[in-house]
């Protein structure tokens, strides 16, 4: 197994906290969808009350910050008025940040962050590479962090421009952002990167950008991985955005031997148990063991039970053919679909992990 990239933790200012981000003790962002539209998340949150539940769930597993959005990022359904996100991220992120928790809010408006930031919201991802310029302005003011994404499409619009070399594009995108950033007022310490893959890229450009990762550590800011059930994993393994587990996981590795080091994701548990046993390989000397050594159900599952009569036979395994990686009804779904040449070969064991 690859060790993370030994890189020093980043110091970033995020309102009226200062944290610590590096590859090695990443800070998971786990996500918190209060949309119906969303690319690959199913939780349907009716009303405060579910939604304070889910994000404390999210912080009991292991988040470190609570990503909140409303507007999804795909093109096949309209936006959400202005008045309507701030109605609905108004509330929770009030609640959420009165009990200490540091919240984020996911938007390319300049209104909404302003409101969010004033209800609470410590950092501002912008999905929309600052399409509204005043966003950077209102990080400015507020001391709150704020994500600048890379992205060459206007928010809810398909665009896929077919980058020469989409890894420089990245890079000459998000400096140029940085730049705006700094001008409206934004210190270098509130800043976080975020490559934006899926975002105006196709499956190919976005494995690319991913594979190189570590060419963006010369902008020196932390770098935001948002690998978490992206379309171009549903292409790779061709399974839809529920099924992704698994890719997300391999691609959350990868991106922290890259040097990522803040983690937007939807399985915090199984993220975080994941970066738990990442992190006891990687050192020396005696792991901590969370588990309980007299706790029967950690060492084996119950025997399995006699049949109840002398007709009955032992439960087996169903009798289907495996018929390979093309699980019923796995069409990727989510953002919208790139038809060009972006088909990975799932057998092909270079191109997939290179």
């Amino acid at each position: 197994m690859h060790r993370a990239q030994a890189r020093a933790a980043t110091q970033l200012r995020a309102g009226g906290a200062t944290l610590q981000a590096s590859p090695q003790r990443p800070l998971i962002m786990g996500i918190l969808n209060l949309g119906s539209d969303s690319v690959a998340d199913e939780l349907r949150l009716q009303g405060l009350p579910q939604q304070l539940r889910r994000a404390e769930a999210l912080i009991a597993d292991g988040s470190a910050i609570v990503d909140i959005g409303v507007q999804s990022g795909r093109t096949d359904t309209k936006e959400v008025p202005a008045a309507e996100e701030i109605e609905l991220l108004a509330p929770i992120v009030s609640a959420l940040s009165a009990k200490g928790v540091l919240v984020s809010v996911d938007t390319y408006r300049a209104s909404v962050a302003d409101a969010a930031v004033k209800a609470g919201a410590s950092i501002v991802n912008d999905v929309g590479g600052l399409s509204d310029p005043e966003i950077a302005s209102v990080a400015a003011e507020s001391g709150a962090a704020l994500v600048l994404m890379h992205t060459r499409a206007e928010p809810k619009v398909a665009h896929f421009p077919g980058y020469e070399d989409p890894v420089a594009d990245v890079k000459k995108m998000l400096a140029d952002l940085m730049q705006r950033a700094a001008d409206a007022g934004v210190s270098p310490d509130q800043i976080i990167l975020d490559p934006g893959l899926d975002y105006a890229k196709s499956p190919q450009e976005s494995i690319e950008v991913l594979r190189r990762l570590k060419e963006l550590h010369a902008l020196d800011r932390p770098l935001l991985l948002a690998v978490s059930r992206k379309y171009f994993l549903g292409m790779l393994t061709n399974r839809p955005p529920m099924e992704r587990l698994a890719s997300t996981l391999a691609a959350v590795g990868f991106g922290l031997d890259a040097g990522a080091s803040i983690l937007r994701v939807h399985d915090v548990a199984q993220v975080s148990d994941f970066l738990t046993v990442r992190a006891a390989l990687a050192s020396d000397g005696a792991a901590r063991l969370e588990g309980d050594p007299h706790a029967e159900t950690l060492k084996w599952l119950p025997p399995k039970e006699a049949p109840h009569s002398p007709d009955a036979s032992p439960r087996t395994a169903p009798d289907t053919p495996f018929t390979g990686n093309t699980p019923t009804g796995s069409t990727p779904t989510g953002n919208t679909p790139f038809t060009g040449n972006a088909t990975a070969p799932a057998h092909t064991l270079e191109e997939a992990s290179a």
